[in-house]
């Protein structure tokens, strides 16, 4: 169920308008994803994602690659000890 939600929340940062020169904070992020789900429901992001990579294969190569680490930073962010000072 886990790899479930990665997916789909890959595939809902991928359809969105977030780019990597943006330089995104998690929460940034986070609320990117959740608004994407949102719009377009599941079907709707794993659409998007399928016709990127049917029309601009080399290019949603690349932006994939970007999602899987933006949210890779999110999880790595998220199992960090916060400390209070």
């Amino acid at each position: 169920m886990i790899s479930t939600v990665r997916e789909l929340a890959a595939e809902a940062l991928f359809v969105s308008d977030l780019q990597p020169s943006q330089c995104p904070s998690r929460e940034t992020v986070e609320r990117t994803v959740t608004a994407m789900i949102l719009r377009h429901g599941s079907d709707g992001c794993a659409a998007g994602v399928a016709e990127e990579f049917g029309d601009h294969p080399e290019v949603a190569v690349r932006r994939m690659n970007w999602v899987h680490q933006e949210l890779r930073n999110v999880l790595a962010s998220q199992r960090r000890p916060h400390f209070a000072s």
